[in-house]
């Protein structure tokens, strides 16, 4: 059964170019470590709610937009490896500039309960 890893972060609206050449420099990197398929989603209707929103979750400013991206793998245990080797690749470091702050990012995990298509 498939595995599916999300993210949310707010990048600075200017940031938006650099946002998407580092997406498509290290989106290749979670590729060729076993993932399916990487889907990087740029804030387009992203409204402020009553109680809680993806603005506030990541603390996002009025100078910032939200992005939303999950990464697809083929089940939990190839994308426990394909992280362990993104996390020891020497290809991205502690010293990698990110176009966004990675203290605000939310996260997680998900293993799917229904997927419908076509």
């Amino acid at each position: 059964m498939s595995y599916i890893d999300g993210f949310v972060i707010a990048v600075p609206t200017a940031n938006k170019q650099q946002f998407v050449d580092h997406a498509r420099r290290f989106d290749a990197l979670f590729l060729e470590f076993g993932a399916t398929r990487i889907c990087e989603n740029w804030g387009d209707d992203v409204p402020d709610g009553k109680l809680t929103d993806f603005r506030r979750a990541v603390q996002a400013t009025a100078e910032e937009t939200v992005v939303f991206s999950w990464i697809e793998w083929p089940d939990k245990a190839t994308r426990d490896a394909g992280m362990k080797k993104i996390m020891e690749d020497p290809r991205i470091g502690p010293d990698t500039p990110m176009p966004f702050d990675g203290k605000r990012m939310i996260f997680g995990g998900f293993a799917p309960v229904v997927t419908l298509g076509r």
